[in-house]
């Protein structure tokens, strides 16, 4: 186990060499109190790994595979935009690493590099709870994901090991829960618009019913929802769904 000190603040990341799913794992965790806002779960590999609407995630060996936990206090924003808190988090921690990368955030919490993903994020809750769940490419994949997919070293960057970035990570994520919670969604929201792709951009939406739409990017909602600007020119707010760029 390995301690980390966040302004007044102990993080705490648990380190396994395998596990199935670091974030089945910290649910697990969390509905027997044994972890607390803050602690993480690292794995160097997972078997059965998950990404949103169930689809399976890729876990090789070198890349992150990390789970957090958020625990909601009176006064929260909605917990659904902990997805945008995360993604911010994420944005800046791959920066530390690869500030020239035309880094994007697609809706709600997909790191894109021109259009291939180089990181993905699972939000799960328990109760009160919210397991925040974070996988980033640092290698290449060895199996085809089923989409555009990229990686630190695909790109040209040497990646730092796993460890390293979700040490800098937990950090990070810690600076912008304190953010969430003391300035507001607005200014959440603000600077997620400002790192996603221009309003305007194309994109298809698969919502949760199954319903696919197609559309113009128009933005967020005050509550975070995506936008799309219909060809007939109304606006379908997505609350939930499958967004993939065009």
């Amino acid at each position: 186990m390995v301690e980390r000190r966040c302004r007044s603040a102990i993080l705490t990341i648990i380190h396994v060499a395998q596990t199935g799913s670091t974030n089945a794992d910290m649910l697990d965790l969390a509905r027997n109190g044994a972890v607390t806002e803050g602690d993480w779960l690292h794995a160097d590999q997972q078997t059965s790994g998950r990404g949103r609407l169930g689809r399976d995630w890729i876990s090789p060996p070198g890349n992150v595979h990390a789970s957090s936990l958020v625990t909601l206090r009176a006064g929260d924003p909605a917990a659904p935009t902990l997805a945008l808190v995360a993604a911010l988090a994420v944005f800046d921690t791959l920066k530390l690493w690869a500030p020239a990368q035309p880094l994007v955030i697609k809706w709600p919490n997909d790191l894109l590099v021109d259009g291939a993903k180089i990181s993905g994020i699972l939000l799960e809750s328990i109760g009160s709870a919210i397991v925040v769940g974070v996988g980033i490419n640092l290698v290449p994949l060895a199996a085809d994901p089923g989409r555009p997919a990229t990686s630190l070293a695909t790109l040209g960057i040497a990646p730092p090991d796993a460890a390293t970035m979700v040490a800098a990570l937990a950090e990070i994520l810690a600076d912008w829960l304190a953010r969430w919670r003391g300035e507001g969604l607005a200014a959440i929201r603000a600077v997620w618009l400002a790192r996603a792709h221009p309003t305007g951009t194309a994109l298809s939406a698969t919502t949760a019913d199954g319903d696919r739409v197609e559309g113009l990017f128009d933005g967020l909602t005050d509550g975070c929802a995506l936008r799309l600007r219909l060809a007939d020119g109304a606006t379908r707010v997505i609350h939930a769904g499958d967004v993939f760029l065009i």
